[in-house]
């Protein structure tokens, strides 16, 4: 059964094995997930995931790597990945039909897979320029729920997303296809007004539908990381009561 703090990633954004090794040694048992993005695996290569799995403690891995390539390619790596025995790993959606099948093909039911619909950088001049129709460059919700779908259709797990958009995905693709969310802030962080207008708490993501946190800066920066993570799992505590 999933427990609170299985809702929560961290994800080890640090240059090297020596330091992410310090934050597995704190945080294994309070978070869900640790996520090793593209810096930290191309600097130390596949052998990180095998020594993080070691010392996590049961923790899962989410090798965030966010492949786009021709489809043999990716069937390929993909294939490579799912023998490292990670949870989750990250596939680009802004190509073909093909290019998706393949992944899965790849992963062969080993790994889930997380569909990157809209990078949170893409802004709609950004799609303008890359020649998207104005039905996707002046909407860029449109564009996430197409991609989303095709992610679903491929048999993809889930996608990334915004808070926001979670539940509007959970409605468009299925309940259960899975929402990964970055960009949380705890509520014991923010400071104002303008703060809480910006970004979702925990509690907020999760009464919105999504099923994963990404939150690194809050717990990584805390004089206590272990702390800050307990705090944000009682934050998801909170939403998870509320909506049973």
């Amino acid at each position: 059964m999933k427990q609170s703090k299985d809702y929560l990633i961290f994800p080890l954004d640090v240059p090297t094995l020596h330091e992410a090794m310090r934050y597995v040694q704190i945080l294994s048992g309070c978070v869900g997930l640790f996520k090793i993005g593209l810096e930290l695996f191309t600097r130390e290569g596949p052998e990180i995931v095998r020594q993080i799995k070691n010392a996590a403690d049961g923790t899962g891995i989410f090798l965030d790597l966010k492949l786009h390539d021709i489809p043999e390619t990716v069937r390929r790596t993909m294939a490579i990945i799912a023998d490292l025995g990670v949870t989750f790993t990250t596939v680009h959606c802004s190509d073909s039909k093909a290019m998706l099948t393949a992944a899965s093909e790849g992963a062969g039911g080993k790994t889930g897979i997380l569909g990157v619909t809209v990078l949170t950088s893409v802004s709609a001049n950004d799609l303008r320029t890359a020649g998207y129709a104005e039905t996707f460059a002046g909407d860029i919700t449109q564009l996430v729920l197409k991609r989303a779908r095709m992610a679903k259709d491929a048999q993809f797990s889930g996608v990334i997303c915004s808070g926001l958009e979670a539940g509007l995905i959970k409605k468009y693709v299925g309940q259960d296809f899975l929402a990964v969310t970055p960009g949380i802030r705890p509520a014991w962080e923010l400071t104002g007004a303008h703060d809480q207008k910006r970004v979702l708490t925990p509690a907020q993501a999760i009464l919105n539908g999504s099923d994963y946190l990404v939150i690194g800066r809050p717990i990584r920066d805390a004089k206590d990381p272990a702390a800050a993570a307990l705090k944000v799992v009682e934050e998801i505590e909170s939403a998870l009561a509320d909506l049973s």
